[in-house]
């Protein structure tokens, strides 16, 4: 049987929960959709959030809530989501794309700042005659997105002075302790994003927590938060659905299982790849203490298309990493990172619902990866 690549995690808890509000007739904007903030709430203790019908949305208003002007500046991954290219033109806003090193899929701080420094040299700057700080002034946000739940020292990044949006859509729960016998971490946990004006969770099929689309719009503090609440009255047909929020309000609640579960397959991939490193040049990138397992990747010494063939006779599907993401539909030629690893950086199956024996076919694969 055929391994999928990707596979959102639904169990019977789930269905049952939208079978409930199907039955109830209750399916629009409503009870289930402050459920679901409430239920985030209680595990992210953060001041105030809205529930909305997609990510694309979410970011729209984050960005509005800024108060940005036509023209600014959006500092952003050359790994993004392509999606924040439409918000950014819709906005009549200004692309600044960052590039990635071959360790970490991220941006960091010191190639934000060659980035802006870069922009300077080429004019678009303020009279502060070539200064960081003159730059900056263009820029209105820093979009910090989690690239296959890595995740980017926000703390250092906040450093500059700039507005942070964080997306960790790809990285919920990486604060989760290995052993759920231990005490809950949440009370102690310093999350990322608590340097952030706001942050984005998606809940699309492909993200850590799905409902199916849509997503968390919150903020961690309250003069953040009061910003976000000028959206408060924001109509129905932005607000996320109780179909869509009753099947979200489970995935919260199972998020600790999943995770674990992510967790264990992750660890028997990794002691997979570790004969191949020793006879390829394919390797992983570096995580830190923090990441989440969303996938399981590797950076090959060669182009995907041999790899993915090899899989697929294996009936396994592989992917593209970053097959949508800016890099991999616009040129970037200040980002040569990045366009080397969309054409060089293949995806392995990795959720929560994989059987044993389809986690071991996919470990003999890896093992004998040409």
């Amino acid at each position: 049987m055929k391994i999928e690549l990707h596979s959102p995690t639904i169990r019977r808890k789930e269905m049952d929960a939208v079978l409930t509000v199907m039955v109830e007739e209750k399916i629009g904007p409503g009870e289930q959709n402050r459920l679901l903030i409430q239920t985030a709430k209680e595990q992210l203790s953060f001041d105030y959030a809205l529930a909305l019908r997609s990510p694309a949305v979410a970011l729209h208003l984050a960005l509005k809530a800024l108060n940005v002007q036509s023209g600014q500046i959006v500092v952003l991954s050359a790994l993004s989501p392509r999606y924040y290219l439409q918000v950014l033109q819709d906005l009549q806003l200004t692309p600044l794309y960052c590039d990635v090193t071959y360790d970490f899929p991220c941006m960091n701080r010191e190639l934000i700042e060659k980035t802006i420094e870069r922009k300077a040299d080429e004019n678009i700057k303020t009279e502060q005659n070539g200064s960081l700080a003159g730059s900056a002034a263009q820029i209105c946000a820093i979009i910090l997105h989690h690239t296959l739940g890595f995740i980017p020292d926000t703390p250092a990044i906040a450093d500059l002075g700039i507005p942070i949006i964080e997306d960790i859509s790809q990285s919920y729960g990486s604060w989760f302790k290995p052993d759920k016998n231990e005490s809950n971490e949440k009370d102690n946990f310093q999350p990322s994003f608590i340097h952030s004006k706001f942050t984005i969770l998606g809940l699309e099929e492909r993200d850590m927590l799905t409902s199916g689309g849509g997503a968390l719009l919150f903020a961690m503090n309250r003069k953040d938060g009061t910003l976000l609440r000028n959206f408060a009255g924001i109509t129905n047909e932005y607000c996320l659905p109780d179909i869509n929020s009753a099947l979200a309000v489970v995935q919260f609640k199972e998020a600790q299982r999943n995770a674990e579960r992510r967790r264990d397959i992750a660890e028997i991939f990794i002691q997979a790849s570790l004969p191949l490193a020793s006879r390829t040049k394919h390797k992983r990138f570096i995580s830190n203490n923090q990441y989440c397992n969303y996938s399981f990747s590797l950076i090959l010494e060669t182009g995907l298309k041999d790899v993915i063939t090899y899989a697929k006779k294996k009936e396994i599907e592989m992917g593209n990493a970053f097959e949508n993401t800016i890099a991999s539909a616009n040129s970037c030629p200040n980002c040569p990172v990045s366009s080397s690893l969309v054409l060089r950086t293949v995806l392995f199956p990795l959720y929560p619902r994989l059987r044993s024996s389809d986690v071991e076919r996919i470990s003999r694969l890896i093992m004998t990866l040409p």
